[in-house]
Order: C-alpha cells, then structure tokens, then sequence
C-alpha cells in the first residue's frame, strides 16, 4: 500500500538541486485541526527507573546524534561545543568549542571526534584540540562516523566521503547515481568488521572503507507511489544492531533487517514510519507515522506485539535494552515498555521541551537530551 506523505514529511524534504520544499503549517492545516497526542495513560509501575545525574550541553536545533563510545557520551550543542561526559556520574572530560553551531552530531571513536558546522564545516578534534578543519560542499546532516583512524561523512545527497582523522586527507569519495529527493533528516552510517555500511535511497550498502568501493547493497524497500513524494525512502537513523544483523527504516516505507557480513536481506516488513529503529536479540521496535508501536521478531520479522498508547506523541526513535523499550516524546516523558508485551511499566517526566534523539546506552546508562539541551542519565534498577 502507499504510504500516507505527511505534512511533517513534506517539510524535510529537498529537491537535490538545492530548493526546499518547505510548507509552513498554516497552509494546509490549523493547529486546532493537528491530531492531538494521547492522554498519558494511568499505570502502576512495576519496573525500578530514575535519574542518576544531569547535564547540560546548549539547545539542540539541529538533528542530535549522541555517540556512546568507551566510557563516555560524546555530544555537541547549538552553540558548536563539543563535551564528552562520564557516563558513570555526568563529569565533564572534556570540552572543544568548535566555534560555530551544529548542523549534524558528533561522531567519535574514543580518540578522535568529528561535527559539521552550519557553515559546513567538517571539523576534526582530539580530545579538546581542534585537529583541522574543511570545508565541504554539499550539506550535511548526519552526524560523521569516526572508525580505524578515518572520518566517513555522508552528505544529504548520500554520497560518501572518507577523509584521514589525523590529517584530514581525503581518501576516497563515492557518489552513486542519486534520488529526486532527500531527506533533511539524519541518514544511516555505521560499520560491520571491515565494512563501512551506508544508506543510500532505499537500500543499505556495504562499502569498502579503505578504497570506498561497493560491495553488496540490500533492499530495505520497494518504493511505491504517485509521486516522487510519495516514492521517498530514504534510510533514516538510526540504525539498530544485534551482532551481524543490522535493522533499518526506510522512511514512510518499511522496517527490515539485514545480514552484515553477508550483505543479504533477511526480512521486510510494510510500515510507514518517519524515525530509526531499536533491537536487540529478540526484537525489533519501530513506531509508524501515527506513533504506533510495534515489535517484530529480530530473527523471523513476525509481529510479537503493538502498543498504541502514544499516538500522536511524536515519539523518538526506541531503544531497547535488557529489561525494557525506551521512547521519549515531544513533551518530555520518557515511557519504558515490557519487552514481552509492549504495556507500559515505568515514565519519567524530563522537561517540557521535548526529547531531542533516541536514548543512547552505555553499560547501564541511558542518556537521553531535551531540546533544551538537558541530558539525563537513567538507570533501570
């Protein structure tokens, strides 16, 4: 079926030629006549949550990506101030003012850090020195991939970039023919053994990081519409991981998942969506564009369950962990769901901003950040 366009998805859409297709709200649609979220449902708690320490980066305006990487959360704020935070108790250890605001998150390795400026600017850190700087020319918007001592970039119109993290030589570059249209939304890039993995249009790509050669591509959907709105799938981020198996969203389109080191597709399943995915052994989690949740099986793509106690939240991209699925919503709640059942079990209330990015684990931590640019470290007990 065709996936119902948006007027959200309308919004972050740009022709590859650089004019936006921008629709200001009051032109199709009053906000009296926007669905209203659902009521926060009455529960009795039966799981153990709470706050463990706050922190504070700047405002995010940008699409926030935190980066869980050795002990620490790598993350960046408006004002392009770069912190990596302790994930055992919220110190800062380090600090790097970039000097200008963010137009993507940051990537890192533990060592080197990476950040896009609005001016597009790719700027390279260790620790808090500014290693280089260098200018791209085409924007970005998802948060560089920082691995084996190489910073891959991928652009809004999906090309890939590989550039050396000490030095800022570029490696390699690969532009595949392109799609009508992107998205102004955080692609997928990550990486399997010594594979770099790509979004690009609907398939997820396996690509040689040394050389920037294709590999194997796997469909994650089947385009179909009237339009080339309608037809938009791009992959959107994030991307979800169990061992070899990498799980994605195609945008307004499906939820699949994929063998890493094979490169096969191994299930597919219709749903339109508009964020990234959660899974671990036994589930993936995706919500569709109304905030209905579901869960498939992560080996066998089978529904195990759905929740529809969040519609019109506006709801993150979930995670999940070993006691329980995490989502935030636009106001802030952060709700956690049995595994089994999808029922709800535990809410904690952040700030009134909303949640910025899919909550990000590290060891027993959960981070999540506000558009505020709070950030809250949880802990399931």
């Amino acid at each position: 079926m065709t996936a119902r366009v948006t007027l959200g998805a309308l919004s972050r859409a740009l022709l590859l030629g650089g004019v936006a297709m921008t629709l200001g709200a009051c032109s199709l649609f009053s906000s009296s006549n926007a669905p209203k979220p659902a009521p926060l449902e009455n529960i009795t708690p039966s799981l153990q949550a709470r706050v463990a320490w706050e922190a504070r980066v700047d405002s995010v305006k940008f699409p926030l990506t935190i980066t869980a990487v050795n002990d620490r959360f790598v993350v960046g704020g408006s004002d392009g101030v770069i912190s990596a935070i302790s994930a055992t108790d919220g110190t800062t250890l380090w600090r790097a003012d970039i000097g200008k605001g963010l137009s993507a998150g940051v990537g890192s390795d533990g060592r080197f850090a990476a950040a896009v400026t609005r001016d597009n600017e790719l700027v390279v850190t260790e620790g808090d020195r500014i290693l280089w700087r260098k200018t791209l020319t085409t924007p970005v918007i998802t948060a560089p991939f920082v691995a084996g001592e190489r910073v891959f970039v991928l652009t809004l119109d999906r090309a890939v970039l590989a550039f050396d993290a000490a030095d800022g030589r570029r490696l390699w570059e690969l532009r595949r023919p392109g799609e009508p249209l992107t998205l102004q939304q955080a692609g997928v890039i990550g990486a399997y053994q010594n594979t770099l993995l790509v979004g690009q249009g609907s398939r997820l790509a396996g690509v040689d990081p040394t050389r920037g050669l294709l590999m194997w591509e796997a469909t994650i959907a089947n385009p179909r519409g009237t339009n080339e709105v309608e037809r938009l799938a791009d992959l959107v981020g994030p991307m979800a991981r169990d061992n070899e198996v990498f799980c994605a969203r195609a945008f307004q389109s499906a939820v699949a998942c994929v063998n890493g080191e094979r490169g096969n597709t191994i299930w597919t399943r219709n749903n339109a969506g508009l964020r990234g995915v959660g899974a671990d052994a036994t589930i993936v989690v995706g919500g569709d564009a109304s905030d209905r949740l579901t869960a498939w099986g992560t080996r066998s793509g089978d529904v195990v369950w759905t929740a529809d106690q969040f519609q019109n939240r506006k709801l993150s991209a979930p995670l999940v962990t070993d006691k329980s699925v995490i989502v935030g919503d636009s106001e802030g709640y952060v709700h956690f769901l049995s595994k089994d059942k999808g029922q709800t079990v535990q809410r904690l209330q952040t700030d009134s901003s909303g949640i910025a990015a899919a909550p990000v684990q590290l060891g027993g931590t959960v981070l999540v950040a506000t558009r505020s640019g709070r950030l809250f470290a949880l802990r399931q007990d």
